[in-house]
């Protein structure tokens, strides 16, 4: 994490927003992390977060999803799902690619795959005419938002797929890691986006065939 700040050390305004969060999370992984713990990876997901946000609203709605897939994500190294492949996708921005690859690799495999995603520099929102794009084949990605990746994450994962974000992308011994070179849809039209959806498509099936193979 990148520091060890609690709720009590944000500005008022920030905190009133992030207690019921906490009760959450406090709740949910009570027995397997301390309660200071789970308050830190919440601050620091609310920092992160922020960090690229243009706008507070919905900010302690998302940095407790994204506390949450955080602390789930170190459950994962040392719990039953090990067993399950995890996979981390990464473009620059989490705005576009890397969301449609996980939309359809959550479609596809549905609970038989753990999936993340992550940016190297995560914008403010989801590009809308992504969100379109998916929602045309029946997969509604529009509740997703861009997030840095973490370290814990890419801990968590069997497989890393880059998508653009070059020499920032985080290398790990013991990951298999793949480039994925496709066009990035920011400013595309949907016609432009369809066909990036499409080829993502194409090459998630694959990528499902052979980790259930290889898990098999």
């Amino acid at each position: 994490m990148s520091d060890n700040r609690l709720i009590d050390e944000l500005p008022p305004s920030d905190q009133r927003p992030l207690r019921p969060a906490l009760a959450d999370l406090l709740k949910e992984f009570h027995g397997t992390f301390d309660d200071e713990t789970i308050e830190h990876f919440l601050v620091d997901s609310y920092d992160r977060l922020a960090a690229n946000s243009k706008s507070k609203n919905f900010l302690s709605v998302l940095s407790e999803r994204f506390a949450r897939e955080r602390l789930g994500a170190m459950t994962r190294v040392d719990a039953a799902t090990k067993g399950k492949p995890g996979v981390l996708f990464l473009c620059v921005h989490n705005a576009g690619r890397s969301q449609m690859a996980a939309g359809w690799l959550r479609s596809i495999a549905a609970d038989r795959v753990d999936v993340f995603t992550g940016g190297s520099e995560p914008g403010d929102a989801l590009h809308p005419v992504v969100v379109e794009a998916m929602a045309e084949v029946g997969i509604d990605i529009h509740q997703e938002f861009p997030k840095p990746w973490t370290d814990e994450v890419v801990h968590a994962v069997d497989t890393v797929i880059a998508m653009g974000c070059g020499d920032v992308c985080p290398i790990y011994p013991g990951k298999k890691y793949v480039d994925w070179d496709l066009n990035d849809p920011e400013g595309m039209s949907i016609e432009g986006v369809r066909q990036v959806r499409d080829e993502i498509r194409l090459r998630v099936q694959s990528l499902v065939d052979e980790l259930l193979v290889s898990k098999s």
